[in-house]
């Protein structure tokens, strides 16, 4: 999904967003030459170092953007606005390895992020786990007060078999004596 921005020239930038899977950002280039927000005033740089100036540009060129969105409804999947930088001046050292150790920066953000869903996607399992093993102790315990009162109760049943046991035992005595002589 591509926002070419309304009503902007021919620098307009280009952002868009795409849902991927956690281990693959989506890399989106655009250039920040009319970005005014990045470039220093005028009067900031003295004509007097013209190099320092362009060196300046050059740094404020390569600059990387990456936020992290957290998807609310799709907890396995990452949004990624990945702004990349133009290629550096290769006349200059410094913007080289700014370069560089912005790619490097970069590599390190989005293991760092991939890390993070892992151990969050690990923590809702085991809060799941969690969860399941707390269910279950209560239906352990509910299962332990069932066992009691059943116990209980067959204690209770079995003494009134065992006394009618022995009321029967001694009516069929009773009887016994009424019919012996005859």
């Amino acid at each position: 999904m591509e926002d070419p921005g309304e009503g902007q020239g021919a620098g307009a930038h280009m952002i868009s967003t795409a849902r991927v899977p956690a281990d693959k950002p989506v890399r989106i280039a655009f250039s920040l030459d009319n970005a005014s927000d990045d470039t220093p005033p005028e009067d900031a740089i003295p004509l007097e170092f013209p190099e320092l100036e362009q060196h300046l540009q050059n740094l404020s060129r390569a600059k990387w953007l990456i936020i992290y969105l957290d998807a609310r409804k799709c907890t396995d999947f990452f949004f990624f606005l990945f702004v990349k930088p133009l290629p550096p001046c290769h006349d200059s050292p410094e913007s080289m390895e700014v370069f560089k150790q912005h790619c490097q920066i970069a590599e390190e953000y989005h293991e760092v992020k991939k890390e993070i869903a892992l151990l969050e996607e690990r923590k809702k399992e085991l809060l799941a786990k969690l969860d399941q093993a707390e269910k279950e102790k209560l239906d352990a315990a509910q299962l332990a007060r069932e066992f009691e009162a059943l116990t209980e109760e067959n204690r209770t049943l079995q003494l009134a078999q065992s006394q009618c046991v022995e009321q029967l035992e001694k009516l069929r005595i009773q009887y016994q004596k009424r019919q012996g002589p005859s």
